[in-house]
């Protein structure tokens, strides 16, 4: 994490971020797309289905709700951010999760952390808000794909 214990706020929120970021990209690369897409639980949580939702999710907050963009939309099928159109590998999701994520950071930049955006369940929330939220969605998924990927090859292990 590049952040230290001494880091600003802003420091270190943009660094909690991206350490989960980075484990789940971590988690999921070097699986082949077979194993990336197989369920091993009841739901449709594979490794392939985290990447794509959380590729939907920080389109959701960074790209429409700070950044004004598109509502995002998942093209799987049934329409869900879980699932998986036939065309999606490994590499083309972490590649479209790595954009997200980096238009993410632009968009972010522009922002003050007291900054406010509308919600849809909530009066507004602050970009500080967003921050958190996006860590403690990112890291509880994160999490799952550590239990996937071990439950799929026996790999553990934070980062290389």
């Amino acid at each position: 994490m590049q952040a230290t214990a001494a880091a600003g706020e802003r420091e270190t929120l943009e660094a909690f971020l991206d350490f989960y970021r980075d484990v789940l990209v971590h988690k999921v690369r070097g699986v082949g797309d077979r194993d990336a897409r197989r369920r091993l639980l009841p739901s449709l949580t594979t490794l392939a289905g985290l990447v794509k939702h959380l590729t939907v999710v920080e389109r959701d907050w960074f790209h429409r709700m700070v950044g004004g963009g598109p509502e995002a939309t998942a093209d799987g099928e049934g329409g869900t951010s879980w699932a998986l159109a036939e065309t999606d590998t490994v590499e083309s999701l972490l590649a479209e999760y790595d954009r997200a994520c980096a238009r993410s950071r632009e968009i972010a930049a522009g922002y003050a952390l007291d900054d406010v955006f509308a919600h849809p369940s909530a009066p507004q929330v602050s970009l500080r808000w967003i921050y958190i939220h996006m860590i403690e969605e990112t890291a509880r998924h994160t999490g799952h794909a550590d239990i996937v990927r071990e439950l799929t090859d026996g790999e553990t292990g934070v980062l290389g």
